[in-house]
């Protein structure tokens, strides 16, 4: 079975934090609890994979000239159904429910405006105030969760392999950063440039945690999806940025297939390409970076990955070597020569990726 996790340009937009491979692999699974549930996720991907997205309600602005940014989060519930977006539960300004997952899934909504607006100056993920729209409880026993190039979509996970997805904050960062590839870089989603698309989500996710914490860079744990696994499962998360491939090594889930450098670089047909698995190399560039120059990586590592995304250099097509170069630009450009631009070519150098 191929799937594609997540296309772009110009539709639709369909971006998951499962990779496929991963659910293929479970699909085989001996435990038939495990396999029945893989197999409706891969199925429910599959149709909001094809379902019609409509655009935006002309209603749905951003905050004028004279307004300040401010979140506009509206949070519905599937109620195990697959109809988006469902009931509207909680609307911007609105208490906490009763329904822990509702609030989790506002509470990531907002951090990740946070992060963009405070670390970045950035008015929701699109820059011009784009309404969050989130739903939860997606499908039964749905494993994943995923973007749809309007809302976020939240699976309460099948209580064998995957707890509820809206548990990690970074899973809602991820997500969303899928939204912010869609409004600037707009990265195919195919071998490296998917790879690079997949790594960006993780990067601005993992700062999403991290601000949400106000952990440093080397505070940070660098995990991708912890807490999503159930305590049986041997693993800790998705994905690792500091040590790619250590992830998980699980008898019904297999190992983490991810590389850190060039040198294991995965050419595969499969996940477009291997966009989940090499996105590995770039991931630990970034976590090279940030925890090189300490402190708040949002502040300085971070910066550097905003800017070449928004800096209007990149194409659909950007390949390893020539984003890694453009980090070294946006580097000089911001910083000048000092310990930023050194970092940054000393972290592609460590994965692998030249940068001229």
């Amino acid at each position: 079975m191929t799937s594609h996790a997540c296309r772009h340009a110009p539709h639709p937009v369909f971006c998951t934090i499962v990779p496929p491979h991963l659910l293929e692999h479970l699909a085989r699974s001996g435990n038939p609890a495990v396999a029945a549930a893989a197999r409706r996720t891969l199925v429910a991907d599959a149709a909001a994979r094809t379902a019609r997205v409509l655009p935006p309600a002309a209603t749905a602005t951003g905050p004028g000239p004279t307004e300040p940014a401010r979140p506009r989060r509206t949070v519905y519930d599937a109620g195990h159904g697959t109809d988006l977006p469902g009931t509207e539960v909680r609307a911007e300004g609105q208490e906490a429910t009763a329904d822990a997952t509702v609030n989790r899934a506002y509470a990531g909504l907002g951090a990740t405006f946070d992060l963009f607006l405070k670390g970045f100056g950035r008015d929701s993920i699109d820059g011009a105030g784009l309404p969050l729209l989130a739903t939860v409880h997606y499908d039964r026993n749905y494993g994943n969760a995923f973007w749809n190039g309007e809302q976020m979509v939240f699976g309460d996970g099948d209580d064998e392999i995957f707890l509820d997805f809206t548990l990690p904050v970074d899973v809602i960062g991820h997500e969303l950063a899928h939204g912010f590839t869609q409004y600037t870089a707009n990265l195919e989603y195919f071998s490296q440039s998917g790879a690079l698309n997949e790594s960006v989500s993780d990067v601005f996710g993992s700062l999403v945690k991290q601000y949400t914490l106000g952990h440093s860079a080397g505070e940070a744990d660098w995990l991708i999806g912890e807490g999503l696994f159930h305590p049986n499962v041997e693993g800790t998360a998705l994905r690792s940025m500091k040590a790619p491939g250590t992830a998980y090594d699980d008898d019904v889930l297999g190992k983490d297939p991810q590389p850190g450098h060039m040198d294991d670089y995965v050419r595969t047909s499969r996940d477009n390409g291997g966009v989940h698995i090499n996105s590995g190399i770039p991931n630990h560039a970034f976590y090279l970076v940030a925890t090189e120059l300490g402190g708040r990586a949002w502040e300085r590592a971070g910066q550097i990955w905003y800017d070449v995304m928004t800096g209007g250099g990149l194409t659909p097509e950007t390949r390893f070597a020539e984003f890694a170069a453009a980090t070294v630009t946006a580097a000089r450009a911001r910083y000048g020569d000092g310990e930023e631009i050194q970092a940054v070519l000393k972290a592609w150098s460590a994965v692998g990726v030249p940068t001229d």
